[in-house]
């Protein structure tokens, strides 16, 4: 298997965006690193997306991925680099799923610009450039069922965890205008997300805990109505937002990905349904007629 960090790079990187036909916003629950090699439901879904896209014309010129396993403290970040690697943040499990790799080009150019364009709310600075971080799992796991090829170029937006969460929703509505552009806004996280509670003798995707059900469907009502905005209110919910997240970070990509939705798209709900009664796996796309 070629490595990233040994492959060649490609004839041509990405140089700037071009107008476009608007592309899709997904959130994808990601659930177990192992969902990225076997053989389930989820993995289907993500394969079945990807070769739906390209066979409705919408390849992207560029997907920007905000994955919950990059946090930063203060600044947003994007990855810079023109060859990301596959990054393997994670222990435990098999060699097969080390040994995943993918090797999809970067943008350089493209982040610069998006760099000095993206603006952080209330204080209006500029976001940075990193060149050391590349695709974590929470990126790769999920786009390279989606688009095995790995040709087309990704960037990582990172997630300042001290922000308040309606900060992250703000920067959102940003990112809705790169939709024009050939972006594929992809958030990649988990609706429901405690590791602490997981329960490996649930084999069924339909068994979860009482507050763990409660607050997806909360999360599915606040989609099928529009309210995208209150997504970011998920703390004053009840005590079933604290149990759902420990810490947040699985949740915060949601917020990107609603924030980038325009007011007349309706979600399109797939993975509707629970990994150890703990993650719930529930996604949707927005801007998919279907």
């Amino acid at each position: 298997m070629t490595s990233a960090s040994s492959s060649p790079l490609p004839h041509s990187l990405l140089e700037r965006l071009q107008p476009s036909p608007r592309m899709p916003v997904l959130f994808l629950g990601h659930g177990s690193p192992m969902n990225a090699i076997e053989d389930n439901a989820w993995r289907d879904s993500w394969q079945a997306l990807g070769r739906e896209l390209l066979a409705k014309g919408m390849r992207p010129q560029l997907i920007l991925c905000i994955s919950a396993h990059w946090l930063t403290e203060s600044d947003w970040t994007l990855t810079g680099m023109a060859r990301p690697r596959t990054i393997h943040d994670f222990g435990g499990f098999p060699q097969e799923l080390f040994a995943q790799q993918y090797p999809a080009p970067g943008a350089p150019a493209v982040a610069k610009a998006l760099a000095a364009e993206l603006h952080a709310p209330a204080d209006g600075s500029t976001l940075r450039l990193d060149e050391h971080w590349g695709l974590d799992h929470g990126s790769w796991s999920v786009l390279k069922p989606m688009f095995p090829e790995a040709d087309i170029p990704v960037i990582q937006l990172s997630m300042p965890y001290a922000l308040a969460p309606r900060r992250h929703f703000e920067l959102g509505r940003q990112l809705r205008a790169l939709r024009e552009r050939g972006v594929l806004i992809v958030g990649s996280g988990n609706v429901v997300h405690n590791l602490r509670a997981i329960r490996r003798d649930l084999e069924s995707s339909h068994q979860a805990y009482d507050w763990a059900q409660q607050f997806d469907a909360e999360v599915q009502q606040r989609w099928d109505g529009g309210n995208l905005a209150d997504l970011a209110n998920f703390l004053d919910w009840g005590p079933q937002a604290r149990l759902s997240h420990p810490t947040h970070d699985h949740y915060l990509p949601l917020l990107y990905a609603a924030g980038a939705v325009h007011e007349d798209e309706a979600p399109r709900v797939f993975n509707h349904g629970f990994q150890y009664g703990s993650l719930s796996m529930r996604s949707a796309a927005w801007g998919m007629s279907g």
